[in-house]
């Protein structure tokens, strides 16, 4: 074996390809059928695109077909806290020698093939569901989706969770442009479910031209109210008395729906039922998404980070009812959209505490972050003074950023960390 660690074989692979991202599927492709790899699994296939959300409905599919007592796999990316967390069997992060030992299958069936970081971890995954015989797999895009790694793999229902502004370096600056991209994980003659209430108009005509079976939000399923909860219905079935998701946010109900429909949808009969559904709503956890680390002061993470997710972030925030201050920790990547996201917290936040991502290849510097912060808040003319008079301080890192927050909070406030994956990563450390 090339490595005897999954450390040293994730380091590796961060090296093997110059390009941290390289768009396109005849890599993978070729890799797959080398390894004697099918591009179908054997079970049902579900893959999750969009811009926000797709955490969310990954979780609630795999939760309810747990609860249905199916064996389920799950992909995601990126991970929090552990690489492992990428790939699940049955609800369990996959272990180091089984990746290791997966890994090592994709380098000897590769041969000079120069694979990306997020390459080896989608063929890791193919690789070790194709070997757990399980009922359902569940795949989340990575970025985009027509040139995604994941889309080498063909789907029995695609779920494209919402279309928003974000990567524009690679996916386009308007959502008309980034909707093309994600309608590629779309297949003719099968169900593809749309979470965004205002779908783009390129999304519906890439729909209709290719004969995929379409179904949105709003349109072809809807959302209402019941007597005990809240009631899905589509030309499937009409499915009352839903109970509210474990996962915080009202927006968590669009998602519900999403991930119900998707199910539905299936030719297969997964034998999921009401008690099913509502069972993996109501135990459903996902790391990172408005997740309560602490109490007195109260202290929340969310991996928000592009205007779209702020505005949700910001809307549930706006529901709690607190007696002290909101303290915001911020910390964000050099690509993201910072003015946007710092405009949209500004009338709720009382405090700021920029940090840094420096350890991070595209991470911001506290101090580039702290000037981001005043910079917006003067243009909005939220200061009558100097940048230096504003409620603000920069540390260096996140954990100190979370410390001089919590000695200078009362136990009334509320402290909210978000910005970044690295950023909830480094705050999940902290408190655990």
């Amino acid at each position: 074996m090339r490595f005897n660690s999954l450390d040293a074989w994730l380091d590796w692979q961060a090296t093997l390809n110059p390009a941290e991202i390289v768009f396109g599927l005849d890599r993978i492709a070729d890799v797959l059928q080398r390894m004697g790899l099918d591009n179908q699994f054997k079970c049902p296939l579900i893959t999750v695109a969009g811009t926000n959300g797709k955490g969310s409905v990954v979780s609630m599919l795999e939760s309810m077909a747990s609860a249905a007592g199916l064996n389920v796999c799950c992909y995601t990316s990126p991970h929090i806290i552990a690489y492992n967390e990428r790939i699940k069997v049955n609800g369990k992060n996959i272990d180091d020698d089984s990746l290791c030992q997966s890994f090592q299958r994709i380098d000897q069936a590769r041969a000079d093939v120069p694979l990306t970081y997020f390459e080896f971890g989608t063929l890791a995954a193919i690789d070790v569901f194709m070997r757990a015989e399980p009922d359902l797999v569940i795949m989340e895009i990575g970025l985009g989706g027509r040139l995604d790694a994941v889309n080498v793999m063909e789907p029995d229902v695609s779920v494209i969770t919402s279309v928003a502004i974000d990567h524009t370096d690679w996916l386009g600056d308007n959502r008309e442009a980034i909707a093309r991209e994600k309608a590629g994980i779309m297949r003719s003659n099968r169900p593809t479910i749309c979470g965004e209430l205002d779908a783009p108009a390129s999304l519906l005509e890439i729909a209709q031209q290719n004969q995929v079976e379409f179904y949105q939000l709003g349109q072809q399923f809807t959302v209402g109210s019941s007597a005990n909860g809240w009631t899905l219905q589509s030309p499937f079935a009409v499915i009352q008395n839903l109970p509210e998701p474990a996962l915080k946010g009202e927006f968590q109900k669009a998602n519900a729906a999403t991930a119900i429909l998707a199910l539905q949808a299936l030719q297969a009969d997964m034998g999921i039922t009401h008690n099913h559904i509502s069972q993996g709503l109501l135990n459903v956890h996902l790391s990172g998404r408005f997740e309560k680390l602490h109490d007195q002061p109260l202290v929340i993470v969310d991996v928000a980070h592009n205007p779209h997710a702020v505005k949700s972030l910001v809307a549930e925030l706006q529901t709690q009812v607190i007696e002290g201050s909101t303290r915001i920790v911020i910390a964000m990547l050099a690509d993201k959209p910072v003015d946007e996201v710092v405009a949209l917290l500004s009338p709720i936040t009382d405090y700021w505490y920029s940090a840094g991502l420096e350890s991070e290849a595209r991470g911001l510097s506290a101090q580039v972050m702290s000037d981001r912060i005043a910079a917006v808040l003067n243009k909005n003319e939220l200061l009558a003074q100097s940048p230096a008079d504003v409620k603000l301080r920069a540390e260096l890192t996140v954990k100190s950023a979370i410390e001089a927050a919590l000695r200078e909070a009362d136990s009334s406030d509320r402290i909210v960390v978000l910005g970044s994956f690295h950023t909830v990563a480094a705050a999940i450390d902290y408190f655990s």
